[in-house]
């Protein structure tokens, strides 16, 4: 994407997030899901891999995010929360929605 701007809303039950922004071809990006940390799917809108989520903790500052589409898992986004709590580091690892191998590694400032 060209620019993106994600909200979280976490608890110790889930997750909630709500990415705006604009993909690299100019198109309006827009994803959202609202997910809990007990491993069980839940909807995701605007990932064109992915039509479900399922999310959980791996540790205090680290959530695991495993996208699937159709039931066939195709991208796991381990996001962690550095100790002040101002970035977020993301690696995402799959095939993205034309099948291609994906490795990222996105960091992020909170604003």
């Amino acid at each position: 994407p060209k620019n993106t701007t994600v909200k979280i809303e976490a608890d110790d039950k889930g997750v909630k997030i709500n990415a705006e922004g604009t993909n690299a071809d100019g198109s309006a990006l827009h994803v959202q899901y609202d997910a809990k940390f007990d491993g069980k799917d839940y909807p995701v809108t605007g990932v064109p891999y992915a039509d479900m989520v399922s999310v959980k903790r791996v540790g205090a500052d680290t959530i695991e995010s495993t996208m699937k589409k159709g039931g066939q898992v195709t991208m796991t986004v381990t996001s962690k929360v550095s100790k002040d709590g101002k970035t977020r580091t993301s690696t995402f690892k799959g095939k993205d929605a034309e099948g291609h191998d994906v490795l990222n590694v996105v960091v992020s400032d909170k604003q």
